[in-house]
């Protein structure tokens, strides 16, 4: 018996990486998942499909209420319930503040702070109704700072805020908030970073992973298997945490 089985997910970002990892890992565990994604989240379920695991995707912009309330609501009445929501979606935009555009500033913000609410807001209606609901958000060590990404850490920072707050306003209704924040995980973002740094990939894996306790880079399993925990059964007296995965205290 999975650890998910019965329960309906919502994924953001779910085209690849991490959410790719966490929406595989959901179903493998016995639950029905939407992907979705601004590009991708159709194929990537076609392939997950093809495994014989209960998914479907779509094209969902979390950053347009239009479309995440159709996409909330539709996978809600396809299933006739809605437990769990990831709100994973993500992108950067990477300069130092005295190089970075208005448009860097609020596109990171819009993705991750917007997105994030939005999708809440309109999961939180089904589960609500339903008396049961999970929310995980992932953020990132970045949250703490890191150079050359004040927008990508201010956003991070306001994805742990609006856990906790969500956490309060939310457990009388059987709903825990919680948060992952990763550490270096090899994804194609990390992998895009090395490309603009004109760096080989696996020169740059190999250099973050010196600076990590346990001695390597992080993949996208290991953080899905951390937002399993919070999704799962065993996490219902967890609420308002943020889970650091990064391999170590900090890196």
């Amino acid at each position: 018996m999975g650890r998910l089985d019965g329960r309906v997910a919502f994924v953001t970002g779910a085209s690849r990486g991490i959410g790719l990892a966490t929406a595989r890992r959901f179903a493998e565990e016995g639950a029905s998942v939407r992907l979705t994604d601004v590009q991708g989240a159709e194929e990537a379920a076609r392939a997950l499909k093809a495994e014989g695991l209960e998914v479907s995707g779509s094209r969902v912009d979390v950053t347009s209420r239009e479309e995440v309330e159709a996409a909330v609501g539709e996978t809600a009445e396809t299933y006739g319930r809605l437990d769990i929501l990831v709100n994973n979606a993500g992108v950067t935009r990477d300069n130092l503040l005295f190089k970075m555009t208005d448009d860097d500033w609020r596109t990171v913000m819009e993705v991750h702070l917007m997105g994030a609410f939005l999708c809440s807001q309109a999961a939180q209606r089904h589960m609500v109704e339903g008396g049961y609901g999970r929310i995980v958000n992932v953020s990132s060590t970045s949250a703490l700072g890191n150079r050359g990404q004040a927008n990508y850490a201010a956003a991070k920072a306001g994805i742990q805020g609006f856990t906790k707050t969500l956490a309060i306003e939310l457990g009388r209704f059987g709903i825990t908030v919680n948060a992952v924040a990763p550490g270096f995980v090899e994804t194609e973002m990390t992998r895009a970073v090395a490309a603009k740094m004109g760096v080989e990939f696996e020169d740059f894996v190999a250099d973050r992973a010196k600076l990590i306790p346990v001695g390597r880079s992080g993949k996208p399993e290991d953080i899905a298997a951390s937002i399993l925990f919070f999704a799962s059964e065993e996490a219902g007296f967890v609420s308002g945490q943020v889970l650091y995965a990064a391999g170590g205290p900090r890196t």
